[in-house]
């Protein structure tokens, strides 16, 4: 809708921005949230602020009720926002919302009998373990690069790291004395996760003379993975290489990086891993996030035993 199509900056008025420069600095100072968590949650409130500005709804956070955020999530819907992108934003509010009632700034929280919007039970793409162990033996080994490719993929499979948490990694993260590496996950939030034999024995080429310090310049700093140009990788250059692999592998079709990570969970809990250690491993703040592994499983083992079992079908 045209009301939606707001300037590259939302507008609120003068009365709400205290309350959003206050609630941001909190999240920052208290929550410790990474600076694209606070971009996000900013976005989000300053955009359902503009809203209202356009709907002469409300002009200060007493005057929000729960029909004005309803009004927002339809106006959303009718935009073409998606309920996944939608949903976000509703917490954010829902956080923000909470926060004036813990300090006082109002009596009752106005998103409280709001509805979510209802999201569609998605199962993440992942990789078979053929597919996994054909992209992992493509880099080449003889060149810094190749080294260096080996080791991130054998590093985000075998530890199921998220793509940032991959191109974040620093010397000191690693200790493959005991196959361990510290990651900086969502929330600024450490875990340390197990690195398996594989990607420990990648890592020490990759360290070698014959790797990471034909890469590095005067100025690199501690960055475990490093360019060509001696300054830490990139996301983008990490999917571009991926895909490269991908493509020799053999395989017909885009995979990301985040799909490594899909792989590592699914192939845990297919081998008989605990729930909670795969979700404390993933960084999942809750478990029903890592629950979705369960049914990938379910819908993989039926798969395959449509595929293969003698008496699939009627006619058989």
């Amino acid at each position: 809708m045209s009301r939606l199509k707001s300037p590259p900056n939302f507008i609120a008025p003068e009365a709400m921005r205290d309350g959003l420069d206050e609630f941001v600095a909190f999240l920052d100072l208290e929550r410790g949230l990474a600076r694209n968590s606070l971009l996000a949650y900013r976005k989000d409130l300053l955009q359902f602020c503009d809203f209202l500005r356009r709907e002469g709804l409300a002009g200060t956070w007493d005057g929000v009720r729960g029909e004005h955020v309803s009004a927002w999530l339809k106006a959303l819907d009718e935009a073409g926002v998606s309920a996944k992108s939608a949903a976000r934003k509703l917490t954010a509010l829902r956080v923000f919302s909470r926060r004036l009632v813990a300090t006082g700034a109002r009596a009752d929280d106005f998103c409280e009998v709001v509805a979510r919007p209802k999201l569609a039970r998605r199962l993440p793409e992942t990789l078979s373990v053929a597919e996994v162990s054909a992209i992992l033996d493509m880099p080449a080994e003889d060149s810094p690069q190749g080294l260096r490719n080996r080791a991130m993929l054998e590093l985000a499979y075998g530890s199921g790291l998220r793509a940032s948490e991959l191109c974040a990694l620093d010397l000191q993260s690693l200790n493959l004395e005991d196959g361990l590496v510290r990651v900086r996950g969502k929330g600024s939030k450490d875990r340390v996760v197990p690195v398996g034999a594989s990607a420990v024995r990648a890592l020490r080429e990759y360290l070698s003379d014959a790797g990471r310090p034909r890469l590095a310049k005067p100025k690199t700093g501690s960055a475990l993975f490093i360019s060509q140009w001696g300054r830490a990788i990139s996301r983008k250059t990490l999917w571009a290489f991926l895909q490269r692999e991908v493509e020799r592998a053999g395989i017909r079709r885009k995979i990301h990086p985040h799909q490594l990570r899909h792989a590592f969970a699914t192939h845990l809990l297919a081998n008989g891993a605990d729930l909670r250690a795969i979700q404390e491993m993933l960084g999942h703040a809750d478990v029903s996030t890592t629950q979705i592994y369960t049914a990938v499983e379910r819908t993989q083992l039926r798969d395959e035993h449509r595929r293969t079992h003698p008496r699939r079908r009627l006619d058989a």
